[in-house]
C-alpha cells in the first residue's frame, strides 16, 4: 500500500488525513481519523456531461454496522438497508457546505461518498465535511475550497466552551447551545444550531469561535493541496449567442422588470414571461436549455439590483416586513388530539398532534445509538399540489427528512419532561400551500397544535427565514423571503425561538460564504420578526389548554420499589397480563427505576393503577386499615388486608386483657378496623386493641375481676 499521512492538533486531539491507494479509481479520496472515529471520503466526476439542465451533484453518507462493532439490523436482515435519518441529515450537511463552491454551470455528474469505517466517541459528520473538502481539493475536480468544519458547544451550568464535543459530552454536559458551522476565509456558508433559548449574542460568539478554527483547518489543508493536489480540469462555459441577448434586451428586459416588481407574491407571473421568452428563442432556433439558463440569470440579476440599488422587493414589501399572518388552534375535528393552522402569506401549514403512551415511543437502533427511545417526533410532508404540480404522493425524501428534523430540533427545548407529561408526542406538518419557508411555518403550526392539545410546553416557538442579496461589497437583508427571493437569493437563514431566545438555526447559501457582520444583522431582524409572529400566535391561543383531548389516552404513573418489578410482572407475565385483561388497559410499561406508566381509556388506567398499588403496597407499623376476617384459629384470626396481602390478628391483640378464645368475638367475613403492629420478613401483624381498646367489651366480653389495692 502506498500512503502519505498529514496531522494537526484540533481541540486537543490529533486530526489525521491519510491519502492511500485503497480507492484506485476515484478522482480524489482521503481517510480521516479523529480519536477512534475513521471516515473514508471519495469524490468522482464523470467524463461526460449529463443531459441535466442543472448542476448534478449527489452526496451520500454511508453508515456501516461494523463501524460500531455491532451486528445490527432486524433479526431477519443483518445487513445495512436504507439510510437512517441521521445519515440523511449528515449527507445534507456535506452537500449544503460544498455545493455553493462549485461552478453551477458544470454538467458532469459528481458524487461524493462519505463512508464511516469506525465510530468512536467523536461524531463523524464534522470529519465528513473536512474529508469532502480534502478529497475535492486534492482531486482534479474543479472546486473552490477548502472549507473548515467545527462543532462548538457551551455547557449550561458553567458556560464552559466545548469544541467538537463527544457524544457523551453532548448528553452529560447538557449543552445549552451547540453550533456546527462550516466556511472559509473568515465567512460561514453552513450552520446547524441547536439551543435552549440562547441569545443572539451567544450564537454570534460561537460562530466567531468557529471561524478561528476554520482558519487553522484551511491552513492545514492548503499545505496538503500544495504538495499533492492535482491540476484542476477546465470547465468550459458556452457563450450566449448574440441573437439570444438581442431578443432578451429588445423584447423582454423591461417586461421582466415590470412583472417582477409588480407587487405580486410568488413567481408564476415571472415564469409566464420566461415561457414567452423560451417560445421566442425556439422560433429563432436557439437552444432552449441555454435560453432557460440565461433567463434565470437575468431574474437573479434583477432581484439583486432591485434590492440593493432601489431598496425594492418583488412583492412590494419593505425589507423588514413579514407577510400577512393567520393562526388557528383546533377547530378541525374532535378526533384529533390537537391541531394547528398557520398562514404566512402564500405558505399555509396544517399540523396535527397525536398523543400515545410510552410504548409508542420510537426505538432507535443506529450505529450512533443503540436501544434508545424517542418520545417526541415531528414529521414534515410536502405534497406536489402545495406548489401546483403533479407527482408522486406518499413516502418521503431527503428534503422532508431535513425539514422535519429542523422543526423537531426547534421545538424540543420547550417539550415537557416525561415526569411532567408522560406521553409520547408525534406531530405531523402538512404543507398545503408553499411560497417560501414552509419549514418555519411547520414550527408555528406545530406549536399551535400542541397548545390546542393541552401539551404543557414551556413557551410558544415561532420561526422565520431571512435572506440576503449581495453584489460586491454591497448587500441587502430581507426578512421573510418568499418565492423568487428564496430561489435566487444568496442566503436562506432560518431562525426559530421563543420570547426568551433562539432554539434552532439552519443556514444555506448560494455564495462562497457570509460574513459575521451580515449574520449579526440577520439575527436581529429575525428576532424582531419572531416576536411579531409570536404575538399573532398567542392571540389565537395564549396558553396550552388545561386538559388533553378526551380522545387521547389517559396515562397514570405509579412508582414502585424496583425490587417489586418481578412481583408486578409475575411468572411468565401472568400477573401483569391478568391486570391488563381484567381492567382493559392498553399498555403497562415498567422502567428499570420502578416507574410504571399505565395507558388506557375510560378510567381503565386508574383501575389498573389501584391494582398495582395494592399489589405493591408496603405496610408500615402504625398504618390504620380495614380488613376482612377470613379464618379463625385458637391463637387468633387471619385477615385479608387487600387483594394481595394477609395479616394475623394474634389473640393477645384483640383486647387489653387476656382472652381464652376468639369465639364469639370475631366471625369469618366481618370487617374490622385494625392497626398494623408488626412487619417482619413479609409477615404482617395486626392489632384490634390499638384501634379500639373497648372492642372486646362491646362484643360482650368482660375483663377479669381485679382487687382494688
Amino acid at each position: 500500500m502506498q500512503k502519505k499521512t498529514y496531522s494537526m492538533e484540533l481541540a486537543g486531539k490529533t486530526l489525521t488525513a491519510e491519502f492511500n491507494d485503497l480507492t484506485a479509481h476515484v478522482n480524489g479520496s482521503v481517510m480521516v481519523r479523529y480519536g477512534e472515529t475513521v471516515i473514508l471520503v471519495t469524490a468522482v466526476m464523470s467524463d461526460r456531461e449529463s443531459s441535466a439542465n442543472y448542476f448534478p451533484l449527489s452526496v451520500e453518507f454511508e453508515e456501516k454496522f461494523y463501524a460500531a462493532g455491532q451486528i445490527l439490523g432486524s433479526r431477519f436482515g443483518r445487513r445495512e438497508g436504507k439510510p437512517s435519518d441521521e445519515a440523511v441529515l449528515s449527507a445534507r450537511i456535506i452537500d449544503r457546505t460544498i455545493r455553493p463552491l462549485f461552478n453551477q454551470s458544470m454538467r458532469n455528474d459528481i458524487q461524493v461518498v462519505a463512508t464511516v469505517l469506525a465510530l468512536g466517541e467523536d461524531d463523524p459528520d464534522v470529519l465528513a465535511v473536512i474529508g469532502a473538502s480534502l478529497a475535492l481539493s486534492t482531486s482534479d475536480i474543479p472546486w473552490h475550497g477548502p472549507v473548515g468544519a467545527i462543532r462548538v458547544g457551551r455547557t449550561k451550568e458553567t458556560g464552559e466552551l466545548v469544541v467538537n464535543p463527544t457524544y457523551l459530552e453532548r448528553t452529560e454536559k447538557k449543552l445549552d447551545i451547540e453550533v456546527l458551522a462550516c466556511g472559509k476565509d473568515g465567512t460561514i456558508n453552513m450552520i446547524e444550531t441547536a439551543a435552549y433559548e440562547a441569545s443572539e449574542t451567544d450564537v454570534l460568539s460561537l460562530l466567531e469561535t468557529a471561524t478561528k478554527f476554520h482558519v487553522e483547518l484551511e491552513a492545514f489543508q492548503a499545505t496538503i493541496i500544495a504538495e499533492i493536489g492535482k491540476d484542476k480540469k477546465v470547465v468550459t462555459t458556452p457563450e450566449v449567442p448574440e441573437a439570444l441577448i438581442h431578443i432578451y434586451e429588445t423584447d423582454f428586459a423591461q417586461k421582466l422588470r415590470s412583472e417582477m416588481f409588480s407587487g405580486r407574491a410568488g413567481k408564476d407571473h415571472i415564469y409566464a414571461v420566461k415561457k414567452e421568452f423560451l417560445a421566442a428563442a425556439k422560433i429563432a432556433e436557439l437552444s432552449e436549455a441555454m435560453a432557460s439558463e440565461y433567463f434565470e440569470e437575468k431574474i437573479d440579476h434583477e432581484l439583486h439590483v432591485g434590492a440593493i440599488e432601489r431598496n425594492e422587493r418583488a412583492d412590494g414589501r419593505d425589507m423588514d416586513s413579514v407577510r400577512e399572518l393567520y393562526a388557528q388552534a383546533g377547530g378541525v375535528s374532535p378526533v384529533l388530539h390537537g391541531s394547528g393552522i398557520f398562514y404566512r402569506g402564500g405558505t399555509h401549514i396544517f399540523s396535527a398532534l397525536t398523543l400515545g403512551g410510552p410504548e409508542a415511543a420510537q426505538l432507535i437502533d443506529t450505529i450512533e445509538e443503540q436501544e434508545g427511545k424517542k418520545r417526541f417526533m415531528h414529521h414534515y410532508n410536502f405534497p406536489p399540489f402545495s406548489v401546483g404540480e403533479t407527482g408522486r404522493i406518499g413516502g418521503f425524501n431527503r428534503r422532508m427528512i431535513g425539514h422535519g428534523a429542523l422543526a423537531e430540533k426547534a421545538l424540543l427545548p420547550v417539550i415537557p419532561s416525561q415526569e411532567e407529561f408522560p406521553y409520547t408526542i408525534r406531530l405531523v406538518s402538512e404543507t398545503l400551500s408553499s411560497n417560501g419557508s414552509s419549514s418555519m411555518g411547520s414550527v408555528c403550526a406545530s406549536t399551535l397544535a400542541m397548545m390546542d392539545g393541552g401539551v404543557p410546553i414551556k413557551r410558544p416557538v415561532a420561526g422565520i427565514a431571512s435572506g440576503v442579496m449581495i453584489m460586491g461589497d454591497a448587500y441587502a437583508l430581507l426578512t421573510d423571503i418568499q418565492g423568487p427571493e428564496d430561489e435566487f437569493g444568496d442566503m436562506d437563514f432560518k431562525v426559530t425561538g421563543t420570547t426568551e431566545g433562539v432554539t434552532a438555526i439552519q443556514m444555506d447559501v448560494k455564495v462562497g460564504g457570509i460574513s459575521l457582520s451580515i449574520l449579526a444583522g440577520a439575527l436581529e431582524k429575525a428576532k424582531a420578526a419572531r416576536l411579531h409572529i409570536l404575538n399573532t400566535m398567542t392571540e389565537a391561543i395564549a396558553t396550552p389548554r388545561p386538559h388533553i383531548s378526551p380522545r387521547a389516552p389517559e396515562i397514570v404513573v405509579v412508582k414502585i420499589n424496583p425490587d417489586q418489578i418481578g412481583l408486578v410482572i409475575g411468572g411468565g407475565g401472568k400477573t401483569i397480563n391478568n391486570i391488563k385483561d381484567t381492567t382493559g388497559v392498553q399498555e403497562i410499561t415498567i422502567e428499570e427505576d420502578g416507574t410504571v406508566f399505565i395507558t388506557g381509556k375510560d378510567g381503565s388506567a386508574a383501575l389498573a393503577a389501584d391494582r398495582i398499588r395494592a399489589l405493591t403496597k408496603i405496610y408500615a407499623v402504625g398504618d390504620v386499615v380495614e380488613v376482612e376476617i377470613t379464618r379463625l384459629a385458637t391463637f387468633g384470626a387471619f385477615a385479608k388486608i387487600d387483594a394481595y396481602n394477609e395479616g394475623l390478628i394474634h389473640i393477645s391483640e384483640i383486647a387489653p386483657f387476656r382472652l381464652e378464645s376468639v369465639e364469639g368475638i370475631l366471625k369469618e367475613g366481618e370487617r374490622v378496623t385494625v392497626v398494623v403492629s408488626k412487619v417482619e420478613d413479609g409477615k404482617i401483624g395486626l392489632s384490634i386493641k390499638q384501634a379500639d381498646p373497648s372492642f372486646a367489651e362491646k362484643r360482650g366480653v368482660k375483663p377479669p375481676f381485679r382487687l382494688t389495692p
